[in-house]
């Protein structure tokens, strides 16, 4: 009953239709905002008084709306419009307008490029959503958010930033945790591991969904499901069903394209009929 109900919602839901989505990119990037955190000592070119140090987690952020090395950039190929991301320093990009109930989809690619501190280290970034407060929350760079971990091998993992707290159907392992959908216990999750690796070989475009319905979220990596969170936290324990959206620089050259949103109703039977939430025993 429960499906046929979600079903028959979106089949009436306007969010079914392609021009009900929403870019997110446009040659201005007017629908972002940039902070940018501390940089590393080796950085150069920075003003004069620029704090910068080995430990870019601690110390003074350069804040927002001083992006004087273009971290963030707009560049096309062909008629295709790339938020390319340098990496050089901490930082994030972050949308003006919360969102709430909706599907984020965006297509992401590795570059070349790599810096300290994590020259020796898997390439890094991240979507961040349902992002609140104030900026440099954590490591003086992000907002208190949940993160679809962008990494190499890693991508889909989940992470709650900042005080956010959630639950994840899985196990504990010695250091991290293991989202496993036939479990029948919950982890309250600190770093939660995908289900299985869906990621495509260095290079090449991945396609990233992103299912947001109140507290609840789907991470969809290449068309697999590989992370479900449930009845996520702010940190004074209200529930966190909203907020702006932020893409991390973390010391690796990363593509972002054709982010494009849109307001949804509830998950789509393809991503309901294969998640168990808590709610369906209820």
């Amino acid at each position: 009953m429960r499906k046929i109900l979600i079903f028959v919602t979106l089949l009436f839901s306007s969010s079914l239709f392609a021009d009900d989505w929403e870019s997110l990119l446009d040659p201005e990037l007017s629908k972002f905002e940039i902070w940018m955190g501390v940089p590393h000592a080796t950085v150069v070119g920075l003003p004069e008084g620029t704090y910068q140090s080995d430990n870019v987690h601690k110390g003074t952020p350069m804040g927002l709306d001083n992006d004087v090395k273009g971290v963030f950039t707009i560049v096309e190929e062909g008629d295709e419009l790339i938020l390319r991301v340098s990496g050089e320093i901490y930082g994030g990009i972050t949308t003006l307008e919360d969102y709430a109930n909706y599907h984020l989809r965006m297509k992401v690619r590795w570059g070349e490029k790599k810096w300290e501190p994590r020259l020796n280290a898997k390439r890094d970034s991240g979507l961040l959503y349902n992002c609140y407060g104030e900026h440099g929350k954590f490591w003086q760079v992000w907002k208190a958010c949940m993160e679809f971990q962008i990494q190499e091998t890693d991508f889909g993992d989940f992470i709650p930033l900042g005080g956010v707290k959630a639950f994840v159907r899985g196990k504990n392992l010695e250091k991290r945790q293991l989202y496993d959908p036939e479990a029948e216990e919950y982890v309250n999750a600190y770093y939660v591991t995908k289900s299985h690796d869906a990621e495509k070989p260095y290079g090449e475009w991945n396609q990233l969904d992103l299912y947001v319905i109140g507290n609840d979220a789907v991470h969809v990596v290449n068309g697999e499901i590989v992370m479900v969170i449930e009845d996520a936290t702010k940190q004074d324990g209200t529930p966190l069903v909203s907020g702006q959206i932020q893409l991390q620089s973390e010391a690796a050259e990363i593509d972002y394209k054709d982010i494009e949103l849109k307001n949804i109703d509830a998950f789509p039977p393809a991503i309901a009929e294969k998640v168990r939430f808590r709610s369906d025993s209820n």
